[in-house]
């Protein structure tokens, strides 16, 4: 019985939280246009549902030149109790769908930032969907570690990056490729940085290869060099783990440009001189013969990154030859030219000397360098590139229930 109907669709609202005038305006929407795909059916048309017996009727309508109704007539197909089971079922499947992603959106927004640990459900090569315990996130390919695997049922953290309260799909967005990522897994380690002893205060990252960052002690008796690191690298071996072997370079932020722009060369020592156009916001670094290779880096990614740290157009030049000047024997020397802008596919970086031994065998300065699994990839766009298609956000096993009793009293 229609009356049942209505007891079943109260019990939703009570156990559910969505208003049964809801449920019945969508499927009354739903029903007219069930009833115009069907034979012999008026162009126009509106169903009513009764509120106390949940009596269903189909009225055709006439319309003149202007869209008034003219004339109107009952016209309730004999089949309509079938046809109004199959829509009532997708009409409370899609509302209880769109119910869970309210409460998500009202749980999730505003934590944009937030690290949160979350279980592979599915992986393509357009996403990876994963299971955070109350809701669903889906981390677009662009917003993935490059060449990184994740395999289904693997435990990983990821930042929220977006969370969206219209469209298809997952709403919530996360990351393992922004900065922030790295700030947030440092912060999940060191208690210095979320008590503000310490701060980061740049980034630098070419993802699943290599990050700088700049960090800064409020406090002048705490290295903040040394409390991210940890005891015996505890700390950055952590965030290491958790990047599965992108290396982390430390390097201490100073607010003299001359010395920051040193620090930012790191593993470099011994740098001979730092000369700046503050205006320009270039610099000219000068380094031992035996360490231009290193400041360089493999394919200008050490020099690159740390233009983009410091925000200086960096040219580094050998010790032997200050002023740049040509080389008799162009194999004898190398230049590296890297701007905050550049990306790692860009001219500059390609223009730098390939160094004679990888950089990657020196030792960090903060001793927080790891071998990555992975090159450099372009920057990563903000935007999330990809979207599950709609049918694989299905109803879980109580909607469909919820759903399949309410159709039953319709059937009656």
């Amino acid at each position: 019985m229609h009356f049942e109907m209505m007891e079943a669709l109260e019990n939703l609202e009570r156990e559910r939280g969505i208003p049964v005038e809801t449920i019945l305006d969508a499927l009354a929407n739903a029903l007219v246009s069930a009833y115009k795909r069907s034979p012999g059916a008026a162009e126009e048309a509106r169903v009513t549902i009764d509120p106390e017996t949940g009596e269903m009727l189909v009225y055709a309508q006439e319309l003149d030149e202007d869209g008034n109704v003219v004339r109107e007539w009952e016209d309730t197909p004999d089949d309509f109790g079938r046809i109004a089971a199959q829509t009532a079922k997708q009409v409370i499947q899609q509302r209880l769908r769109d119910a869970k992603r309210e409460q998500v959106f009202d749980r999730y927004e505003g934590r944009q930032g937030d690290l949160v640990t979350g279980i592979v459900q599915q992986v393509d090569h357009r996403y990876a969907m994963l299971d955070l315990g109350d809701a669903e996130a889906i981390m677009p390919s662009s917003e993935r570690i490059p060449y990184e695997r994740l395999d289904r049922g693997a435990r990983v953290k990821a930042l929220v990056l977006e969370v969206r309260e219209e469209g298809k799909g997952a709403p919530i967005v996360v990351s393992r490729s922004h900065p922030d990522f790295i700030k947030a897994l440092f912060e999940l380690e060191v208690p210095e940085l979320l008590e503000k002893v310490v701060e980061i205060k740049a980034i630098a990252r070419e993802p699943g290869h290599r990050t700088k960052l700049a960090v800064f002690s409020n406090d002048p008796s705490v290295d903040p060099v040394g409390a991210c690191v940890g005891a015996r690298g505890s700390r950055v071996r952590q965030v290491v783990n958790e990047l599965r072997g992108e290396k982390v370079d430390l390097v201490q932020y100073r607010d003299d440009q001359k010395q920051f722009i040193a620090e930012a060369l790191s593993p470099v020592r011994g740098v001979r001189e730092v000369r700046i156009n503050e205006e320009e916001q270039e610099a000219i670094v000068i380094v031992p013969d035996g360490q231009l290779s290193l400041a360089i880096g493999k394919e200008g990614q050490n020099a690159r990154l740390a233009a983009r740290l410091t925000g200086y157009r960096i040219d580094i030049r050998p010790e032997s030859n200050p002023e740049g000047l040509p080389a008799e024997e162009p194999a004898d020397e190398a230049a590296a030219d890297a701007t905050a802008a550049d990306s790692p596919n860009s001219e500059t970086a390609a223009a730098v000397e390939a160094p004679a031994e990888p950089a990657d065998d020196a030792p960090d300065e903060a001793g927080a360098e790891v071998e990555a699994a992975a090159e450099p990839e372009a920057e990563v766009p903000e935007e999330a590139a990809a979207e599950p298609e709609a049918e694989q956000v299905e109803a879980d096993a109580s909607d469909e229930a919820a759903a399949d009793e309410v159709v039953e009293e319709v059937r009656e």
